[in-house]
């Protein structure tokens, strides 16, 4: 779409500087509160620039929303919505927004890298954004090693060479809010240490109090598009994900429960050396999950290695109504065995993200999957009016099984050509207004799975 010109710029700037006032005071006490604002104005200057970091990134954030809300507004105007016009438009202009937001998320990385990537999971969005923000799953850009120093310094007291044996300063892996290091303990223990970001507590606040505020004035222009309730969610999320002490938790707490599966390992954590920022686990070897070349020299059937991993993530759901958040493909190994069995373990990382599911759900989502097996529409009704998606519980077949509620294929067939017409034709009268009503009436619960299939399912 063409720039708008000097209105565009006029208008998004007019709505950064109301919407956020750019003061550095009101924005100080954003972050830091009330009480602390004289010290933090005039004592810090590391506080001062954040503070600058946060109005450019909100002031990025204001522009990218203000110029996609023109773009939808004025696009759109005048097409009738159930024409194919309006269909072929709107992926269009959909397409353009997601591109915005990529753009957005890569400059103010952070949390707006893992906004994305949290986007980006969610199945039922317009495949023209899930489709676009997948491409952040690897674009963290590692902090430098001296900052990354200071927070050993902060957390233990004393030098990062006074901690480990050695310390490789180049990291492993880079993430939105953490990098890994390899790195070896005092008794020659190979180990993995995550290291968050510093200042990202600081950040966490204002970048959130931003989101919230851009997803209302969204809700306010489009009435059909009610996704405020993503902000909170992701919010809940993040905080538990930034605290490490959590995720050793999480992590040890799904070792107990797979201590009797043999191909399912979840790194040991070293608690002597974690602290809220600072995670120091078992080094784990072996190939992305991802990694078809990887399997294939290994010696591994693909075909197992994902009939395994279905296994232990329904286990996980059925059994111990404790789910992994996050499963994608840079959080699960698969580590092949010397002998000649061909068998395997499949490691899990990253335990920032779990929920626990509510034994009421669990039932009904057993009673859901007998009726989507059976193709039972009297039972699918009970279970979706039960689970909360109301009208859209003929959609429940294709989400989970790929195929319609009146489908004559089998359970794991491919889809006819007949049938896949006639669903997308039924998909395009879907308005924005339709998705987000449905996204808002699920339990979390079934959202937490949603998401956990959804990743898992990229790695198939």
């Amino acid at each position: 779409m063409a720039p708008y010109g000097r209105w565009g710029q006029r208008y998004t700037l007019g709505a950064a500087a109301i919407t956020l006032g750019f003061s550095k005071t009101s924005y100080a006490q954003e972050l830091w509160g009330e009480s602390n604002v004289g010290r933090f104005m005039y004592g810090s200057l590391e506080g001062l620039t954040i503070v600058f970091e946060g109005i450019v990134r909100s002031s990025r954030a204001v522009y990218t929303f203000s110029v996609n809300s023109l773009d939808y507004k004025y696009s759109l105007r005048g097409h009738d919505y159930k024409s194919e016009e309006y269909y072929n438009v709107r992926s269009e202009v959909h397409l353009r927004a997601a591109k915005r937001i990529l753009n957005l998320c890569e400059s103010n990385k952070g949390f707006y890298i893992k906004a994305g990537q949290f986007m980006a999971s969610l199945q039922h969005v317009p495949k023209e954004f899930t489709s676009i923000l997948s491409t952040l799953q690897d674009k963290a850009v590692p902090c430098h090693i001296k900052a990354i120093k200071q927070v050993f310094v902060e957390n233990f007291g004393k030098d990062l060479s006074d901690i480990y044996a050695s310390f490789d300063e180049q990291p492993i892996a880079s993430a939105s809010i953490a990098q890994v290091h390899r790195a070896r303990l005092p008794d020659g223990q190979e180990v993995a240490v995550k290291v968050q970001y510093p200042g990202l507590q600081q950040r966490l606040r204002v970048d959130i109090k931003t989101m919230g505020i851009l997803s209302h004035a969204i809700s306010w222009i489009f009435p059909d598009y009610q996704f405020e309730w993503i902000v909170p969610e992701f919010e809940k999320t993040l905080s538990k994900e930034l605290d490490f002490l959590q995720e050793a938790e999480n992590a040890e707490r799904t070792a107990r429960n797979f201590r009797k599966h043999k191909s399912v390992k979840v790194p040991h954590i070293f608690w002597d050396f974690t602290t809220r920022q600072v995670l120091t686990m078992e080094f784990m070897h072996g190939c992305k999950i991802d990694d078809l070349h990887c399997l294939l020299r290994s010696g591994l059937n693909p075909r197992k290695v994902a009939q395994t991993l279905v296994e232990v993530f329904a286990e996980m759901i059925f059994v111990h109504g404790y789910v992994h958040g996050d499963p994608h493909p840079g959080n699960i190994l698969v580590f092949p065995h010397s002998s000649k069995n061909h068998s395997f373990d499949l490691v899990l990382l990253d335990h920032g993200i779990y929920r626990e599911l509510d034994e009421r759900f669990r039932v009904d989502f057993c009673q859901l999957w007998k009726a989507l097996i059976l193709l039972d529409q009297h039972e699918m009704q009970q279970m979706g009016e039960r689970l909360g998606v109301g009208k859209y519980y003929q959609y429940l077949p294709v989400i989970f099984t790929g195929r319609t509620i009146d489908s004559k294929s089998g359970l794991g067939k491919s889809m006819p050509i007949e049938e896949r017409k006639r669903l997308s034709q039924e998909v395009r009268q879907f308005t924005m207004g339709d998705i987000s009503q449905f996204m808002e009436s699920l339990p979390r619960d079934l959202l937490t799975v949603l998401r956990t299939e959804s990743c898992a399912k990229v790695q198939l």
